[in-house]
């Protein structure tokens, strides 16, 4: 056991499976060998995966937009595969059926669905914290990489850093919020 919930045991293969599981979604198949911070990484997402479903109560209409999204994500994820055997291939070493496999995208759809819900209205970004972001982080690196090129106005980039900052911010309150959930579910870590 790598890490309990309350009652619930987390064990070093539903680590690794995660870690192949993630691998497997981003197209890098066979996975390279774990490190140990990759483990670790994985341990996190399955523990608030496991906290955060608990937290989540969908209505049928969240259900039926997570899985018309996990078909989608689906349909892309083939294309990511050099072949559809190849595809097929990783999909059977990973141990699942595409079933199985759209099941799992879909709760991640509705975790992320339920963060952003949460989490995106006090996330936003004041004009204030935009312009000091644009003055003292997008203009420096614009110059750097860009050299002479003039810079951008404002407004023509402002979405993009509202977008970095809101994306930041919820970050740091999705951290805040599993902090706060596991001392109440008696959360601990043990090492591998």
């Amino acid at each position: 056991m790598v890490a309990s919930i309350g009652n619930l045991a987390i064990t070093s293969s539903d680590v690794e499976q995660e870690y192949r599981f993630e691998r497997f979604l981003d197209a890098e198949w066979p996975p390279p060998a774990p490190t140990p911070t990759a483990l670790a990484s994985a341990r996190e997402h399955l523990t608030y995966q496991v906290l955060l479903t608990r937290e989540e109560n969908p209505g049928p209409a969240d259900k039926a937009a997570s899985e018309k999204s996990a078909a989608e994500r689906l349909a892309a994820l083939h294309k990511e595969y050099p072949h559809p055997e190849d595809f097929q291939r990783a999909l059977k070493e990973l141990g699942m059926t595409e079933a199985e496999l759209l099941v799992r995208i879909a709760q991640q759809d509705l975790l992320m669905h339920l963060i952003d819900e949460r989490l995106r209205p006090a996330a936003s970004p004041s004009d204030d914290a935009v312009s000091e972001y644009y003055q003292s982080t997008f203009v420096p690196e614009f110059q750097k990489k860009n050299g002479s090129a003039p810079i951008p106005p404002l407004p023509e980039v402002e979405g993009g850093i509202r977008e970095i900052l809101l994306q930041k911010r919820m970050n740091e309150l999705l951290d805040q919020w599993i902090e706060e959930l596991k001392p109440t579910t008696n959360v601990r870590f043990h090492t591998f």
